[in-house]
């Protein structure tokens, strides 16, 4: 085993070709009082028993098997009860356990944690896409990135952290260069490398050479206030920032060669602020998008106002987790309203995984080069558009 890693896969019991047993294990000490693993959104929170894994008799190892289908892939954790907490099955004991995070050992596929600095264990199954693009590659030209403090009136603060990725030179180099605004950028350059990724599909010919925008979301409380379909924040991104980086590099002012993404609450602030400024953003590309926002009697708020708002020029390329228990119903509602409205250009596409950014790394790339790529629409469809400023955005419904 650590040879070869785990978890272990092995063909599926039922005999299913298109499926296999996963068995995660763990090495357990004397003072091992129980291990829960939790594979990402394959875990009942409200039955957390479930993912409790078993000890095999007389021994130290801790085992916990599932079948899935073989495009699966997803990260997951251990939480570990070495004792010193509240009994097992006491109030308090499933939150306490939740302290006790560990990463697999024996798996020496990781990804860096959001907002701690940890790592999370990686796993994927024979049929699920490769995650070659991000891999740096020497015979690639590299692109530039720098960190910037950009004005943020609009955010009520001086500036605003932004990392900005500038293409490589060359002959392919076009003279208006595409934009990409991707949100959440403290984690996807710093800790993921955005710019392998962009080096890598750049030389393969699969986007043009493009200018990539990163906007810090600074801490867990700014990013819930902020891409929550805030008008200040998609006024920055439209209003100060597009024009920060024009001002700096010829990129283009075309809505339908400008991209604006973002995962979780970064989709739904993404697909916010292209319907307020759709003369600055064409396309958005949205993963996991917390379009269930908000909870209670105004829930899906966005998907609504789409509703309600006359078709814009704006292409829509959405993707959702098929064990997202929450964001699936409501991607899935978004997706209908879209078509209803006649987003006729909008695409759509449900993964084997969960709520993740080992998925979202390989959607990422995909929407790219749907959006920006050589058999990219190079025109939006002629529809009716009231007038807007650039940047000020359609008024929405209320």
């Amino acid at each position: 085993m650590r040879t070869s890693g785990t978890p272990l896969v092995s063909p599926d019991p039922q005999g299913v070709a298109d499926h296999r047993a996963v068995t995660f294990l763990w090495r357990g000490t004397p003072t091992t009082r129980a291990v829960q693993v939790l594979p990402n959104k394959l875990g009942d929170p409200r039955a957390p028993e479930d993912n409790l894994m078993e000890q095999v008799p007389g021994t130290d190892v801790w085992h916990w098997t599932l079948r899935l289908r073989h495009d699966w892939r997803g990260t997951y954790d251990f939480y570990v009860d070495e004792g010193g907490g509240p009994e097992p099955g006491s109030a308090g004991y499933w939150q306490w356990l939740r302290t006790q995070r560990r990463h697999d050992p024996l798996n020496s596929r990781t990804l860096p944690r959001r907002w701690d600095g940890g790592t999370v264990s990686c796993a994927e199954l024979p049929a699920a896409p490769g995650g070659h693009d991000w891999q740096p590659r020497p015979d690639v030209a590299r692109g530039r990135v720098a960190a910037h403090e950009v004005p943020a009136v609009a955010l009520g603060g001086a500036t605003r952290r932004v990392w900005l990725y500038e293409p490589a030179a060359g002959p392919e180099r076009p003279a208006e260069l595409p934009v990409l605004v991707l949100l959440d950028g403290e984690h996807w350059q710093p800790h993921l490398g955005l710019a392998h990724l962009l080096d890598n599909l750049i030389a393969d010919g699969r986007i043009p050479p493009l200018v990539a925008l990163l906007p810090d979301s600074v801490d867990a409380d700014t990013r819930w206030s902020e891409l929550t379909c805030r008008p200040e924040f998609a006024a920055f991104l439209a209003d100060e920032l597009l024009p920060w980086a024009a001002a700096r590099l010829p990129v283009t002012d075309d809505p339908a060669r400008t991209v604006v993404a973002g995962q979780s609450l970064g989709g739904l602030g993404a697909a916010h602020a292209a319907m307020s400024a759709p003369g600055r953003f064409g396309n958005v590309l949205a993963q996991s998008g917390s379009f269930w926002w908000p909870d209670g009697p105004r829930a899906e708020w966005l998907t609504n106002r789409i509703a309600r708002t006359p078709r814009l020029p704006v292409r829509f390329r959405l993707s959702v987790g098929e064990q997202e228990w929450v964001a699936l119903p409501a991607a899935r509602r978004l997706r209908a309203v879209l078509e209803q409205a006649g987003y006729d250009d909008a695409s759509y596409r449900e993964f084997n995984g969960g709520h993740d950014y080992l998925w979202w790394r390989t959607e990422l790339a995909a929407g790219l080069v749907d959006l920006l790529g050589p058999d990219a629409p190079s025109a939006f469809p002629r529809v009716p558009v009231r007038e807007h400023g650039v940047g000020r955005g359609v008024q929405m419904p209320g």
